[in-house]
């Protein structure tokens, strides 16, 4: 079945091992979806997750409160790491971290972010029209934070 897949690259001005850190924080993951009134509910709810760690967030999107639940998957620090949804509205997100250092001393990050929305048709139908690109802003909104909160506390 055909899913959704959002693939961006984004350079930070500071090492690898922070970038990987503040991707897998709870707490800047709130900080960059603020915007959203995203915060983690139950399972790990601050600090840094780990590989087979939980944690189930709220957030507001199209005006409708929502709970999704994701689990860490793959976690290889600081080069990789997976979160996949096990609960919420999709029918599947699947979000992989990649971090490369650069010869210059910047690190690339690299989001594959892959999902498949509910109901069918309709859902393919949502994903072409508007949460694709709902879903991209998202994301391009959270690497700017982490970006911006990496380089002015880097190195």
């Amino acid at each position: 079945m055909n899913m959704a897949i959002i693939h961006l690259d984004t350079i930070i001005q500071a090492p690898v091992e922070r970038c990987f850190d503040l991707s897998i924080s709870v707490d800047a993951h709130s900080g960059s979806m603020s915007h959203t009134r995203e915060r983690a509910i139950a399972g790990v709810t601050s600090g840094l997750m780990q590989l087979g760690d939980v944690v189930t967030w709220e957030a507001v999107h199209f005006g409708i409160k929502q709970h999704l639940t994701s689990k860490i998957t793959a976690y290889e620090r600081p080069s990789r790491f997976v979160d996949e949804m096990v609960r919420g509205v999709f029918q599947e997100i699947t979000h992989v971290h990649d971090f490369l250092p650069q010869p210059d001393g910047t690190t690339l990050m690299r989001d594959t972010f892959i999902f498949r929305a509910p109901l069918g048709i309709l859902g393919r139908l949502a994903e072409t029209l508007f949460l694709t690109r709902y879903m991209r802003h998202l994301l391009l909104d959270r690497n700017r934070y982490l970006k911006q909160l990496a380089e002015q506390n880097g190195s």
